[in-house]
């Protein structure tokens, strides 16, 4: 109860200090006829740029004028005439890509009223120019990315397989076909249940590393980048990297970290002679089972904590491997690789060399549509009630414009490890998904950010059906899969001028 009493005091002081001294019910009274609180204007709006507005008000009380947040100042002063009063509402500018919206209380007695204030976001700036900083230098190197997805990171009843989800073992022939096409890089996800063994060593089985590095070398050998990773053994907190309890509970972060760095540290040796075309990254996704709207959200910050630690260990772990490890580039997840909460809550690991550290994200919005398919429609041209609300366009460049502010415009490099939106049945449905290939794959490309594109051999069309390239033939799963490949492979590779985020967008389906 003290808490409160005080909070109130201090808050009636606050008060008290934006009223001036001729703001008193002395001055106010005039006559002593009582005024009804009225105010002129409900509302105001802002550019990005700020300024001043200011609003009339009339009252026999003493006035109060509370702005609703930092980023607004007020200020009130008295009319020549009593009980009359200017307020002044200054807006600061405003240097994100959102509008805001706030309120200003204005009480007297015991009435009050309120005038909303909105600001316009900050406008796009033009397109960044690339330069030679760390961040471009890697979004080049690796190019438009491909996900052996469903392969190496399958598993069933805690052991990884990889035929277990149905894809064929992976071949020479498909890398080969890959490098043809257009790709630069593949990621490899790897599950490693079931082949580790117990503590303290945690020795990993050595035919699945071996196999490992069988599909390594066939990015060697087909002259792509390559990236590996520890992929579902973090998976909804159901196995090992279990976050959720180690994020409550020092003993099993111990553990977990413990476990970490002797994984990494046998992968990294076992590759420790690999050059720059190998990467590897920490993890994938992250999450305690709620997909980024579980416990993180009220945890106080303990799960972010934990998975900056995590991906420390990783790096310390790499660092230490000898060999091509010293200097390698090793990419880190945010939570659950979700653009906002990267931003929001990643801690950028130290390192013993510079500009080696990749930023790893997702991209696959609105998932209501790259996902599940309850949408078939996307962009500006799609027909009424065919695309989910409040996606486009303009969302993409959001997304990737907040990725260039926070990391590529400081020479921090960023990668989509995964992008992608499932197969369709009509000719019109796959125009439009080419359509959010090409425009995202190019607005990823404009804004610095490498992007790979997700292929789980799934066949068919809508849910979950991201088939590609056939995993072990190397040829196109569909003629659809051919175009979504072209549209993608040449939104990365086609440097001529006239080529364009805009005239992605000109090009759109026809409505």
């Amino acid at each position: 109860m003290k808490t409160i009493k005080y909070f109130i005091l201090a808050f009636s002081a606050v008060l008290v200090s934006l009223v001036p001294q001729c703001c008193t019910p002395e001055n106010n009274a005039g006559n002593g006829a009582s005024v009804p609180l009225d105010i002129d204007r409900t509302s105001l709006e802002f550019s990005a740029a700020g300024g001043e507005q200011a609003f009339a008000a009339v009252a026999s009380e003493r006035l109060y004028v509370v702005p609703g947040a930092d980023w607004i100042a007020v200020s009130s002063s008295a009319a020549e005439e009593a009980g009359k009063y200017v307020v002044t509402v200054t807006a600061y500018a405003n240097t994100v890509r959102e509008e805001r919206i706030t309120r200003v209380s204005v009480v007297a007695g015991d009435e009050k009223k309120y005038v909303e204030v909105r600001q316009e976001a900050k406008g796009d700036d033009p397109v960044p120019e690339p330069t030679e900083n760390a961040a471009w230098q890697v979004m080049r190197k690796l190019g438009m990315g491909w996900n052996l997805g469903n392969q190496l990171d399958a598993h069933n009843n805690g052991v990884a397989g990889e035929t277990f989800w149905g894809n064929p073992k992976a071949s020479q022939a498909l890398f080969n076909k890959l490098k043809e096409v257009g790709y630069r890089s593949v990621r490899i996800p790897v599950t490693w249940l079931g082949h580790i063994g117990e503590a303290p060593g945690y020795e990993i089985d050595a035919a699945w590393l071996d196999r490992v590095a069988e599909v390594v070398g066939y990015a060697e050998n087909a002259g792509l980048n390559a990236i590996v990773n520890i992929h579902h053994d973090g998976g909804d907190s159901k196995y090992w990297l279990d976050i959720k309890t180690a994020a409550l509970n020092e003993d099993v972060n111990a553990k977990v970290k413990e476990q970490i760095s002797a994984m990494w540290t046998q992968i990294a040796e076992r590759f420790a002679d690999k050059g720059d075309f190998l990467i590897f990254e920490s993890f994938n996704e992250i999450h305690d089972g709620g997909w980024g709207w579980g416990s993180n959200r009220t945890d106080g910050g303990r799960q972010y904590r934990c998975l900056n630690e995590w991906n420390q260990v990783f790096i310390d772990a790499v660092r230490a491997a000898g060999g091509n490890n010293s200097s390698r580039f090793l990419a880190v997840p945010g939570y659950c690789t979700n653009v906002e909460l990267t931003i929001e809550n990643f801690e950028m690991p130290s390192d013993k060399v510079r500009d080696r550290i990749i930023v790893a994200v997702h991209y696959y919005d609105p998932s209501e549509y790259t996902l599940t398919a309850k949408y078939s429609e996307w962009g500006h041209t799609a027909a009424a009630g065919k695309a989910a609300p409040g996606s486009g366009e303009e969302q993409v460049k959001a997304a990737f414009a907040k990725l260039y502010d926070k990391y590529v415009s400081g020479g921090i490099p960023v990668y989509l490890g995964e992008m992608g939106c499932v197969n369709r049945a009509s000719d019109r449905e796959q125009a439009f998904q080419q359509y959010w290939f090409e425009y995202v794959v190019k607005a990823a490309k404009t804004y610095g950010v490498a992007p790979f594109v997700w292929d789980n051999g799934a066949s068919g069309a809508g849910e979950e059906r991201h088939a590609f390239i056939n995993h072990g033939t190397g040829e196109y799963c569909s003629d659809g899969a051919r175009k979504a490949v072209e549209a993608m492979t040449r939104a990365m590779n086609d440097e001529d001028a006239s080529y364009t985020l805009e005239s992605v967008y000109e090009n759109a389906p026809v409505k």
